[in-house]
């Protein structure tokens, strides 16, 4: 059963942005039952991770062109390819190290499988946070960011791409960090979900991608999803 807030939020995507190269799908699900984990689920995910584990080498990150397209987004806004790791590179180099990926919730997990299995950078936020409509902009360097896990708030420089929603609070800094306000949690019933590619995806890859989000995320925690936007 949906929501009127699921049903309502709107995304939008500034052009200056989509020029340079961000791609992405966007999804609102309602009507979710999060849960720690499904003995179901974990068996999918652990076949996913071992497959991806038995592929993965160090040359695959620096080689991969999904991963090589953000470090491009990167170094088109100059931020450094050291300190700022798109999440999916990121994802790969912890299960590269240490064999396994972190184990969250449900709906977390879900899109981690997700971004392992395409190497896009997926993000989920409990929509009943969400002040407002979300954007994905060019941030001004006034925005408000308080980091997942971190104990204070951070400030952002101008010039970078964010998932902004209406009362100017980034919620994704860049596809590097997400926001400690919109964070999943067991209690979250409504998300909206991101998808997000570079010069290097098409748009059936990310279709693809989230289709089986919302294949995988209504399956184990039920919901109806509502698609938002996609780039061409």
């Amino acid at each position: 059963m949906s929501s009127a807030r699921f049903q309502q939020v709107s995304f939008r995507l500034a052009p200056d942005v989509a020029q340079l190269g961000v791609r992405g799908a966007f999804v609102a699900i309602g009507g979710v039952v999060n849960r720690a984990s499904d003995p179901k689920f974990d068996e999918l995910l652990t076949g996913t991770i071992r497959k991806v584990q038995s592929q993965l080498q160090p040359a695959t990150l620096s080689d991969d062109p999904v991963l090589k397209g953000f470090r491009d987004l990167h170094d088109a806004i100059g931020r450094s390819n050291q300190r700022f790791v798109a999440a999916p590179e990121n994802l790969l180099r912890l299960l590269l190290q240490r064999g396994t990926i972190p184990r969250i919730n449900l709906l977390v997990d879900i899109y981690n499988l997700v971004s392992l299995q395409s190497r896009l950078a997926l993000g989920a936020h409990d929509l009943a946070r969400v002040e407002g409509d979300l954007e994905l902009r060019l941030t001004r360097g006034t925005e408000k960011f308080h980091p997942l896990g971190v104990p204070q708030p951070t400030t952002v420089g101008p010039g970078e791409y964010a998932y902004l929603d209406g009362a100017g609070d980034v919620l994704c800094r860049l596809e590097v960090r997400q926001s400690e306000k919109t964070k999943v949690t067991l209690a979250t019933t409504e998300v909206f979900y991101i998808i997000q590619g570079n010069r290097a995806t098409s748009p059936e890859m990310l279709q693809a991608a989230a289709d089986e989000l919302i294949r995988l995320t209504t399956s184990f925690c039920g919901g109806e999803a509502r698609q938002l936007s996609i780039s061409n």
